[in-house]
């Protein structure tokens, strides 16, 4: 059964998540979220940071895919540039 549970806004603006929601979320200090506001509904989500293994595969397809079109570390730095304005 989801938890339901009523708070309040401090001045400052912070909202204090109820003990027994933290409990059946595993919430922790320094948890990090995500809060979207639209009409008279806010959604706050847990995020968590990916781990740099999770990119692993995508820069393996990266590196394939450039290889395939050959695609050049000067190729790269002419794009920086240009994308910089500095041509």
């Amino acid at each position: 059964m989801k938890a339901l549970a009523t708070t309040r806004m401090s001045s400052k603006g912070q909202i204090v998540i109820p003990e027994n929601i933290r409990k059946q979320l595993n919430l922790k200090e320094g948890t990090q979220f995500v809060v979207v506001g639209e009409n008279d509904v806010v959604i706050i989500k847990t995020i968590e940071a990916p781990i740099m293994e999770d990119f692993d595969n995508l820069i393996q397809q990266a590196r394939a895919q450039a290889k395939n079109i050959g695609l050049k570390k000067s190729d790269i730095k002419a794009a920086i540039k240009k994308a910089r304005g500095h041509e």
